[in-house]
């Protein structure tokens, strides 16, 4: 079974990176489903070494009306900014407002290919490393909490299933990554894509689909 925590430095993660990425935009969403003007946003997928192993780190947004993701696990991130020059200032922004992680604390190791949300956005997810443990601030109104999954766990293929979520009539259904809770937390839709994508980036098959096994 591939192991992303065996040995995997962080010059090899940079380099798998720039292997996998295309520019490519991923959308999972049937032609003309989604009717909103495909609005930039970036998250933030923070690598650390926790325990001697690769983790990420996740937050559990807060619970509010305002927010079609709220109560969800999710990463960091969100809308651009006019004052955003990149996809990669946007998340270290958007990170920083929900964490208080400083920009400068951020190694950014490198990109995703950019995906499509069921909410019109077109996400950049950027891949950065943060030290552990770090002294996080957290806006209560929007981040409830935090956690790390190690990445050994997010690479078995027994801890996910693709599920079919149907749309609304005349459109097919479409597949979804659910997880299974971990310490009973739930990762699921985008951000179990953001995840697989990555996972799938650093064992070499960015190209295939989220079926694939070890």
């Amino acid at each position: 079974m591939y192991s992303p925590s065996a040995g995997l430095s962080e010059n090899e993660i940079i380099n798998r990176l720039k292997v996998a990425y295309s520019k490519s935009v991923d959308c999972p969403y049937p032609p003309g489903f989604i009717t909103n003007p495909k609005r930039p946003a970036a998250v933030l997928l923070p690598l650390l070494i926790r325990n001697e192993k690769w983790h990420l780190l996740f937050i559990h947004r807060t619970h509010h009306e305002d927010d079609p993701h709220a109560g969800q696990v999710a990463f960091p991130g969100g809308a651009r900014d006019p004052g955003d020059n990149d996809p990669i200032s946007n998340a270290l922004r958007e990170t920083h407002e929900e964490l208080g992680i400083q920009p400068e604390d951020v190694e950014i190791l490198g990109k995703l290919n950019d995906f499509i949300t069921i909410t019109g956005f077109q996400v950049t997810p950027v891949v950065g490393r943060i030290n552990w443990p770090y002294q996080f601030t957290l806006a209560s109104n929007e981040v409830s909490h935090y956690f790390t999954i190690p990445l050994d766990w997010l690479a078995n293929a027994d801890n996910y299933e693709i599920r079919d979520r149907k749309l609304p009539d005349p459109f097919p259904s479409i597949p979804v990554i659910y997880f299974q809770p971990y310490d009973g937390e739930l990762l699921w839709g985008a951000s179990a894509r953001f995840t697989l994508g990555l996972i799938h980036s650093l064992a070499g098959r960015a190209n295939e689909d989220f079926n694939y096994q070890k």
